[in-house]
């Protein structure tokens, strides 16, 4: 089968189009032909692990690096995200059959940047929405899981503000629409100025260009600020939030975490850091709302498998205006 293979860290260009042997589902596996997978922030650093930017505790650092490969990665398939069928089940197999298309999310095993994967039975894989394509149903597993968890944790109700930083990626265009029409809350966004009209449609009523406009300071406040990648302090946030308002965080440091200690001690207002819980809950929430037509997957670009590194490109380049996907058989999609 075809797949991306990357042997070192560097640039799109280490991406090389390769062959290797069709993977065989064991007993309590089954096997997907792959037909679309996303590129993500997590692609993006994954490729580069060795000069890419950590958003995440120092003392998690180490354990990340040694996982994914010091001087060269481990993992040698990127793609964390998928949509694709079911081919063949194992033996002890049970919630899938043949024919199954499905959408799911592999974590940092990674391997979705191939023709065919095996994957779990209980891992993160539900029946794709009836009414996406899977180039559309593979954007929406990663910002599922990570955006359904962390707001449950907020615990955000009807008629709230909440502000959703960095909301066009993965995580935060998910955010918004989960607040929007699960959560029944008033969203504002910030994001870039190429992707206000994006996170417009997606269903915040105010879009904020960060380049222009510093949250901050202009007087608003909300319930629920939801930091995607941590680049907002307490201190700077907090004349935003209301007094019993929440600093919500979906990727943070170590002084953020000690900082967020003393503000539960000290404050009525909060500071939550907090990793994901990955349940397949979060999956069958959002196909029920893709299927309502609640939740939009909107892609930007689709870029065949043997131009991945093309797709990395645009993706670094900070001008999508939606999600960038590797469609991996464009007949089917």
């Amino acid at each position: 089968m075809k797949a991306i293979i990357f042997t070192e860290y560097g640039s799109p260009d280490v991406l090389q189009l390769t062959e290797i042997p069709k993977p065989t589902p064991k007993e309590n596996e089954i096997l997907v032909r792959v037909r679309a997978t996303p590129v993500n922030y997590g692609d993006l650093t994954a490729r580069d692990f060795a000069h890419a930017e950590f958003n995440m505790p120092a003392p998690l650092y180490l354990p990340a690096r040694m996982t994914f490969g010091w001087n060269k990665p481990k993992t040698n398939i990127l793609g964390s995200e998928l949509a694709g069928g079911v081919e063949a089940v194992g033996s002890q197999v049970t919630k899938f059959k043949p024919g199954d298309a499905v959408f799911a999310y592999v974590g940092m095993n990674m391997g979705a940047n191939a023709e065919y994967i095996c994957l779990p039975e209980n891992g993160m894989i539900a029946l794709k929405p009836a009414n996406l394509d899977y180039a559309e149903a593979a954007t929406l597993p990663y910002g599922a899981i990570m955006a359904a968890s962390l707001l449950k944790k907020a615990k955000l109700r009807p008629g709230q503000k909440i502000l959703v930083n960095g909301a066009s990626g993965g995580i935060g265009a998910m955010a918004v629409q989960l607040a929007r029409h699960h959560y029944g809350a008033q969203v504002t966004g910030v994001c870039g100025a190429a992707r206000m009209e994006y996170v417009k449609a997606l269903g915040a009523e105010k879009v904020l260009d960060y380049k222009k406009q510093d949250f901050t300071q202009h007087g608003e406040t909300y319930d629920v600020i939801f930091d995607i990648l941590g680049r907002v302090s307490f201190a700077r946030a907090k004349q935003s939030l209301k007094p019993d308002g929440i600093l919500l965080y979906a990727s943070f440091k170590g002084r953020v975490l000690l900082g967020s200690l003393w503000t539960t001690l000290f404050s009525n207002q909060k500071v939550i850091c907090s990793l994901a819980d990955e349940t397949v809950e979060s999956l069958e929430l959002v196909r029920k709302l893709a299927e309502a037509g609640k939740v939009k997957a909107l892609v930007d670009r689709r870029f065949p498998l043997e131009q991945a590194a093309e797709a990395h490109r645009y993706a670094e380049a900070g001008d999508k205006k939606g999600n960038i996907v590797i469609v991996v058989n464009a007949e089917e999609n």
